[in-house]
């Protein structure tokens, strides 16, 4: 999907802040394609990373594109660092509408068995991934309450409710769900939406070094579609959901996946060796 360059103004007068919006350099990362698709469409952009020089990058092209962001950089899993990243954006903006939580790590993948998972690694991931949110969730609650029509979006990821190898990383984002469930209920009645993008097969940077050529082709190919996702079509579903356009959406669960999770292993198999390759008619 390309970088968009035409926006419609879906979020003009709104206040976001995106935590995990930074981005390594120059190229674009989930959070910073959000940050930069919301201000596009004319929200105020909060750009929250913990690396101060990332979330820079970020500014700098909402600035280019004629956007207006500020910064603030901290770590999601000390209270004090949410309680910040909040007050700033309230003291520059006056309010805050969408809350997006993009942060999250994956580290400890490799594990084979529970004996072989370091229980570092999976705290690391569930204090990140997890009670990060919690604690940014918590201290935005009381803005988002008092802007009313707000939203709420956390970005999960098919791992969530697909085993994937992952010990500590898919148990996080299945919990991250269910966290987006219980803040869809409890305010839902004073103005709160709260939904979750769950990620697919995507190409990001991080992707770009994590894997070869062959598995590219395998992502393309297990899907109905039979194509690659990126960070666009993530920032897309975040805008929709972050918009006036899915007022009576709370609670979903979208995947952003191609199609990828409503299939059958077997089907994805016969799709991988060209079983449904269009010659049937």
């Amino acid at each position: 999907m390309p970088q968009p360059t035409k926006f419609r103004e879906r979020l003009t007068g709104k206040v976001a802040l995106v935590a995990g919006g930074g981005s390594s350099d120059a190229r674009f990362g989930i959070g910073k394609a959000i940050a930069f698709s919301f201000a596009g469409e004319g929200a105020k952009v909060c750009v929250v990373d913990r690396d101060a020089d990332a979330a820079e990058r970020t500014r700098a092209v909402i600035e280019e594109l004629g956007g207006d962001a500020i910064v603030t950089h901290g770590d999601i899993t000390v209270d004090a660092d949410c309680a910040r990243m909040v007050a700033a954006t309230i003291e520059r903006y006056g309010a805050l509408d969408i809350l997006v939580n993009n942060v999250g790590v994956h580290v400890g993948a490799g594990g084979s068995s529970l004996g072989s998972l370091a229980m570092s690694d999976w705290d690391r991931v569930l204090d990140v991934n997890l009670r990060g949110v919690v604690l940014l969730t918590r201290h935005a609650v009381p803005h988002l309450i008092a802007a009313r029509q707000s939203a709420i979006v956390n970005i999960g990821s098919i791992s969530g409710f697909l085993a994937s190898g992952c010990l500590a990383y898919g148990p996080s984002k299945a919990a991250l769900i269910s966290l987006t469930r219980e803040l869809a209920l409890l305010y839902g009645r004073r103005g709160i939406r709260a939904n979750v993008i769950c990620p697919g097969h995507l190409y990001t940077p991080f992707v770009e070094s994590a894997i070869d050529e062959r598995m590219r082709d395998w992502r393309r190919r297990i899907a109905p579609l039979g194509i690659e996702g990126d960070v666009w079509d993530v920032a897309s579903a975040a805008v929709f959901l972050a918009s006036s356009e899915s007022r009576f959406l709370t609670s979903v669960c979208l995947p952003v996946d191609g199609g990828a999770t409503e299939i059958m292993p077997m089907a994805g198999l016969g799709l991988l060796e060209g079983w449904y390759d269009g010659k049937q008619g």
